[in-house]
């Protein structure tokens, strides 16, 4: 596994070494060891989620808050995400900037999502599989959300307004300064 570092700290891609033959292709997908070590830090993931949506599904920007927070490793199953993950911690020089990483399931690339960022993706091709590995269990009362269109993070989406389908409640996120603080 290749673990390339993003210009936010604490987020690296991982790019999985496929071996393929005439049956088909093999590739060990996450092994704790290694991750770890590729990341510099211990995590150990105890929960794992899955989505599936059509194109044009933008889902986020979303994160938990304090004791509850969650660091995510991301990667699809089948079809196509512009995977997005924003810093929200308040001390840090690179605050509400963020990262886009393409992740299908003809590159098999992953995405680590340390906590103290907000995460979401589109769907970019007809249908995508998601799926992810969190480090801590979900709490409803711990939510917090960036409204995916902030002018000041500015994230390029590569698909029109017209084009999204966004859920109602993050149709109503606050922009990042008025956000819930991560910590």
């Amino acid at each position: 596994m290749n673990f390339i570092p993003t210009k936010l700290e604490g987020c690296y891609i991982l790019e999985p070494k496929v071996i393929f033959d005439e049956r088909g292709y093999f590739m060990e997908s996450f092994n704790e060891k290694r991750f770890q070590e590729g990341i510099g830090q211990e995590i150990h993931f105890v929960q794992d989620n899955q989505s599936y949506s059509s194109k044009g599904v933008l889902r986020g920007l979303h994160y938990q808050t304090g004791e509850h927070a969650q660091a995510k490793l991301v990667r699809v199953l089948s079809g196509e995400v512009l995977d997005v993950a924003v810093d929200i911690r308040p001390d840090s020089e690179t605050f509400g900037e963020y990262v886009s990483v393409l992740l299908s399931a003809e590159n098999q690339k992953h995405f680590f999502v340390p906590r103290g960022f907000a995460h979401g993706f589109l769907v970019l091709s007809e249908t995508a599989t998601f799926f992810y590995k969190c480090d801590n269990f979900y709490n409803k009362e711990s939510e917090g959300g960036i409204i995916y269109n902030d002018s000041k993070v500015n994230i390029d989406w590569q698909l029109s307004g017209e084009e999204l389908i966004i859920s109602e409640k993050d149709r109503v996120q606050p922009t990042i300064d008025n956000a819930k603080k991560a910590w």
